[in-house]
């Protein structure tokens, strides 16, 4: 059998965004001084007033920065498409090794132009590929972030991991209350705590479940309802009875637990759906063409899992906005399972109304 791991030469990317003061550059420090995760191309918008650790600087050029560790780091000059293909030669004529490459975004960007970039740029998209999206965020002035800047929801919406910070500094109950309005914003997001970044570089990369070779428990992990098992602390035993499909039919229901809605909360919207049987190829392009046309640039992030009438296994599939990488078929899957997983999460749209566009998916199954 062919490795596609093998096969696929493309450099993972990861972006490491956050809330302005959540940490990302302590973080960003911490993963660099950890060997085992390998030799990384990091590259930041702008050094900022907490800059990377000194002590981790071996030798400084025009462009590159040299850490200790094997690590890189350069700052964008102009274009991002350029500064990563920039890499990447340097890379492909051994001037640089490195394996991976970081993107550190300022405290106010959306992550959505970035992931854009990487599909969009046809030298990129051949030669990277999405390896996830880490979002920061403090506990200590997350809830006010939140309520004051829609960027800081858009990055929490968008994440494939959110690693909550400073938890040191509140109370137990202070942390529950603003995971659970994390995990209402970004439901399908892992979420772990770290304080000063430490105890979680091992969580941070092989976030996307976009590859053949992806094991069933990650590709569900990507395209469930996280709360159930991320939210407890590093290392906790999860209940036996933690469902990681728990909330695929439906919305989660949040009337049990009433909280503060901010505004700004308002305007993200998530559903997910599961889907018994498989779909008629015909069915499900329409309905992504549709949502796609009609909704497209309010759409932030949507994946799943979908099973094709007439196709044994399953395809992976992931956008954002009007943006797609291309599918991919899982090369091994349980033949009982024949179950497509869906999970849309969008900007000024509201929850009935991505409900309401699932559902025709549902209807269509049942015609």
């Amino acid at each position: 059998m062919t490795d596609s791991k093998a096969n696929d030469i493309r450099v993972p990317v990861t972006i490491l965004t956050g809330f302005l003061g959540a940490g990302k550059t302590t973080l960003l420090n911490a993963i660099l001084n950890d060997a085992s995760n390998g030799r990384a191309a990091v590259i930041v918008n702008e050094f900022g007033e907490e800059g990377l650790d000194h002590d981790l600087i071996e030798e400084s050029g025009d462009e590159i920065t040299l850490m200790q560790s094997g690590c890189l780091c350069c700052s964008v000059r102009g274009d991002l498409s350029k500064t990563i293909m920039l890499l990447l030669s340097r890379r492909a004529y051994k001037q640089l090794e490195f394996e991976r490459i970081v993107i550190e975004t300022t405290g106010l960007a959306d992550p959505g132009p970035i992931l854009q970039t990487l599909l969009v740029d046809r030298h990129l998209a051949k030669t990277t590929k999405m390896d996830g999206v880490v979002t920061v965020a403090d506990a200590v002035n997350g809830p006010a972030t939140l309520d004051a800047q829609f960027e800081a929801v858009s990055q929490a919406a968008t994440a494939d991991l959110i690693v909550v910070s400073k938890t040191d500094l509140v109370s137990p109950s202070e942390v529950t209350a603003f995971e659970d309005r994390l995990s209402r914003l970004n439901p399908a997001a892992q979420i772990v705590h770290s304080v000063k970044g430490q105890g979680i570089s091992d969580k941070i990369y092989g976030l996307s479940a976009l590859t053949p070779d992806a094991k069933t428990s990650d590709v569900l992990a990507w395209t469930s309802d996280a709360k159930a098992t991320a939210s407890a602390p590093l290392g906790a035993t999860q209940p036996a009875k933690a469902d990681p499909l728990a909330n695929l039919s439906g919305f989660a229901s949040t009337k049990s637990t009433p909280v503060a809605s901010s505004m700004h909360d308002d305007r993200i919207g998530s559903a997910s759906i599961v889907l018994d049987d498989p779909i008629p190829d015909v069915v499900f392009d329409r309905w992504l063409d549709t949502l796609i046309s009609l909704r497209g640039p309010d759409v932030l992030r949507i994946k799943g899992i979908v099973f094709l009438e007439s196709v044994d296994l399953p395809f992976v599939f992931h956008g954002v906005q009007h943006v797609f990488d291309p599918p991919v078929q899982l090369k091994e899957w349980s033949k009982e399972d024949r179950r497509s997983r869906i999970v849309v999460i969008a900007r000024d749209l509201s929850q009935p109304e991505i409900q309401a566009s699932l559902e025709m998916l549902k209807m269509r199954e049942k015609a």
